[in-house]
């Protein structure tokens, strides 16, 4: 019994981990739209390939991450959190892309 909490805490703190490490990418895409929505000159076809490939792997791994039974309501709703960011980021994006002048 005591190996089998041991096992369940590892997983609950990897999957905490991993959990903060795809907050972090996000904040990161955010802050690289932001900079781009001031700065035209950032917005050129190499960059908008590279966002759109990274906010598609971002969403990939968030809404792959199913729900374990031992996830706490707590870390359910971080999930749920995260889904809705990043759809929310990829539309701040194709914003951002529509109005500035790109090459895209």
């Amino acid at each position: 019994m005591k190996r089998q909490n041991e096992m369940m805490e590892s997983f609950v703190m990897a999957h905490r981990e991993f959990m903060g490490n795809l907050e972090r990418s996000i904040r990161l895409l955010e802050e690289d739209i932001d900079e781009t929505a001031e700065m035209e000159t950032i917005c050129t076809d190499e960059w908008c390939l590279a966002t759109e490939h990274n906010l598609d792997e971002v969403a990939k791994m968030i809404y792959s991450i199913s729900e374990p039974r031992w996830l706490t309501e707590e870390d359910s709703r971080r999930i749920g959190d995260l889904r809705r960011s990043v759809h929310d980021l990829y539309a701040r994006y194709r914003n951002v892309r529509s109005a500035v002048p790109c090459c895209c």
